[in-house]
């Protein structure tokens, strides 16, 4: 998975320029493998194209943006948390907390971290990434992705620090210990009015000597570790030198991606998180909208298809019974009421027969002589050895059979369904010892 680092302007550098997407950013793209595919230093507004490609953004906020506190926190879920952090960190803020962003971090000697950013800086950050097309995006306060100098023998830790070149202004990063850091935005210009449009190693010397007396001013005993950018080193370490009591105490280091990106690895304060909803990028239709307008085709083709196979076949339903019913009108013209052709066809036909002396085919006539034929052809001479009685009702036959007579149901049913009737072996009307020796026999028309 691909992430693509940058590290941020501060908001005070991005308000004096008139188009802050056009300020120079560091970045840096890393493989999933953890290599650094690309390196360098362009404007926001020109990694848009990597931050779509990239499967997560991580934003190296400028720590002047960014303000830790340490703040004892009752024992809380994580929502109540969240809901209760702009009352317990109002009294230490100078601007209104609903305007604000506030995320808590890891809980450390009874303490918790928490960082605080303005929410406008924010939600802008965030919808100019999603505009680019960015998947995931996290921030960070650039303060604790340095690398932390933990002291010895119970003594304070160094300092460590690095700056961040735009113009004439710098912003300057700070990290005291694990959990605490600060940011500066200072500006040699103000100091040196007339290196403000310098540029090149004059404009680096001004810069150096504004930013060894912050330090100074900021950590005036502890060991300081400052990284600064390759081309800058050299007007560093001259300043440096110029002052005996530093060159011990100062040690100045090329700045480089790796050690960033190791910082960013660790720190799980993600500012973003601190938006909700509003951080995440929208779902990307785009690439669906062939598959999506395939499978919108297909159902509306078969939608279609349906609906126009219904409306045939309820015509032909339509059709089939108007049939029916004038076929009924031409046999009885005197009937006016037809609600069921077919039934009522099939009672017309049965009176007929009946009134011409016809037998019904649930007559017990018609049910007795084809029950005789049948068990005449499975049991030849056996009648009166094993059938006990007779019984017509409810247009059926039973017959019921004598104790331990032999009653072969499978043949019957068979030979009776040659001759249209059905045998049911266990009528609901019986018991349960008697359905062993009762048969229903039945027209099966």
């Amino acid at each position: 998975m691909s992430t693509l680092y940058i590290r941020l302007p501060s908001k005070s550098a991005a308000d004096s320029t008139a188009r802050w997407i056009e300020l120079a950013c560091p970045f840096a793209l890393v493989s999933s493998g953890g290599s650094i595919e690309r390196e360098g230093v362009a404007p926001l507004s020109d990694l848009s194209g990597a931050a779509a490609t990239a499967q997560r953004v991580v934003l190296l906020l400028a720590a002047s943006d960014v303000t830790l506190l340490r703040v004892q926190v009752p024992p809380l879920s994580a929502a109540k948390l969240r809901a209760a952090l702009p009352n317990l960190v109002e009294e230490q803020l100078l601007a209104d907390p609903s305007g604000c962003v506030v995320v808590a971090g890891g809980l450390s000697g009874g303490l918790r971290t928490v960082a605080v950013v303005q929410r406008a800086w924010l939600e802008l950050l965030a919808k100019t990434l999603i505009a680019f097309g960015a998947r995931r995006i996290a921030a960070l306060p650039a303060q604790l992705c340095l690398t932390c100098q933990s002291g010895q023998h119970g003594q304070p830790g160094g300092v460590t620090a690095a700056i961040n070149e735009q113009g004439a202004d710098i912003d300057v990063t700070l990290r005291f210990s694990e959990q605490d850091g600060i940011g500066l935005a200072i500006a040699p210009a103000l100091s040196h009015p007339e290196l403000s449009n310098g540029e090149g190693r004059e404009q680096h010397e001004a810069s150096a000597h504004e930013v060894i007396r912050t330090l100074c001013a900021v950590a005036p005993e502890a060991p300081v570790t400052l990284y600064v950018p390759q081309a800058a080193l050299r007007a560093y370490q001259e300043a440096i030198s110029q002052i005996d009591a530093l060159n011990k105490r100062i040690n100045v280091l090329a700045d480089n991606w790796p050690r960033w990106i190791a910082g960013a690895r660790d720190t799980a304060l993600d500012l973003m998180t601190g938006l909700g909803a509003g951080s995440s990028p929208r779902p990307n239709w785009r690439a669906w909208r062939w598959p999506v307008g395939l499978a919108a085709a297909v159902l509306l083709i078969n939608a279609a298809a349906l609906n126009i196979d219904w409306w045939r076949m309820k015509g032909e339903a339509n059709l089939l019974r108007t049939t029916m019913i004038q076929i009924y009108k031409l046999a009885y013209p005197k009937d006016m009421v037809i609600l069921d052709p077919v039934a009522q066809m099939r009672q017309k036909i049965a009176i007929a027969r009946r009134d011409s002396g016809l037998p019904a085919p649930d007559d017990f006539t018609a049910i007795s002589a084809a029950f005789g034929e049948a068990w005449a052809s499975v049991m030849p001479g056996k009648t009166v050895l094993a059938i006990a009685a007779l019984e017509y009702r409810e247009r059926s036959l039973f017959v019921r059979f004598k104790p331990n007579a032999e009653a072969p149901a499978q043949q019957m049913k068979t030979a009776l369904a040659e001759r249209g009737l059905s045998l049911d072996l266990g009528s609901p009307d019986l018991t349960p010892a008697q359905s062993a020796v009762v048969w229903q026999i039945r027209s099966a028309k």
